[in-house]
């Protein structure tokens, strides 16, 4: 039996669970579903699996809870430099992930909770089109954050929203899947969201889902920069320059070590 040590963090809810790369095994997809399971392991949507880089202060490697690879988490990254910056006091970071590298820069900290604004890059943003599902047309609006996203804008969140999200998911339309954002506009600059993500399910929030939402409320017409993005688990900023940045809350819950 060998023992891994973890760091456990969240950012608005959403939980990652941070490993050093030293103590990767070599199935990675195996044991990320195992330490991940809420009931029978850690608990998290995620692990962030961290490695040293020659061009940055370190590169991330995320793993959903299903096991499957991501491009990137703009929570889980946040996760990532509020990790960083427990063991090394330093006030911008630079992490590669597979949407390439993020400067992350500390706002703000107290204890184990700190506050970044992360520069997330320039948003890819489509033109609107609708897909057919199994009992209803659904239109929305498809956004790359360096990852897929299908935005769609609602009046409230009917029950049983988690289900068409998921057909949407999975949907022929999009190759590699995509992640399903729910939009409520409240005014110009709130927008209120769920999030159901490729991999993991629904989410009390996410930093990609939160931009690409904000993205497609700004590039519709519907909103303004910068923009408040609530979710169940918290309150996010977003701010669309050309590039987009997001700013919010990154918080070190505990350590420990997970038996394999």
């Amino acid at each position: 039996m060998s023992a891994i040590p973890f760091t456990k963090a969240h950012a608005c809810g959403n939980d990652f669970l941070l490993i050093e790369g030293k103590y990767a095994p070599k199935d990675l997809k195996a044991f990320t579903v195992k330490i991940c399971d809420r009931h029978c392991g850690v608990g998290a949507d995620g692990v962030e699996w961290i490695f040293s880089d020659p061009q940055a202060d370190a590169r991330a490697r995320l793993f959903n809870a299903d096991g499957s690879e991501a491009e990137i988490s703009g929570n889980g990254t946040r996760c990532v430099a509020a990790y960083l910056v427990s063991k090394r006091k330093q006030e911008q970071l630079t992490i590669r992930t597979g949407a390439g590298i993020k400067t992350c820069t500390l706002v703000g900290d107290e204890g184990n909770h700190f506050e970044f604004e992360t520069a997330m890059g320039e948003p890819q943003v489509g033109s609107p089109f609708t897909i057919k599902l199994a009992f209803v047309e659904q239109a929305g609006i498809p956004v790359s954050m360096g990852n897929p996203h299908f935005v769609l804008f609602v009046d409230e969140f009917a029950p049983g929203w988690q289900a068409q999200a998921s057909e949407i998911e999975h949907h022929h339309n999009f190759k590699f899947g995509t992640n399903v954002e729910l939009v409520r506009t409240i005014n110009k600059r709130e927008i209120d969201i769920r999030i159901f993500e490729r991999g993991v399910g629904e989410t009390q929030s996410s930093g990609t889902g939160s931009c690409a939402s904000a993205v497609a409320a700004i590039a519709s017409g519907r909103a303004q920069s910068p923009l408040r993005v609530t979710s169940p688990g918290g309150s996010q900023t977003v701010r669309w320059e050309r590039e987009v940045f997001l700013t919010g809350p990154a918080e070190i819950v505990c350590r420990g070590e997970f038996f394999s």
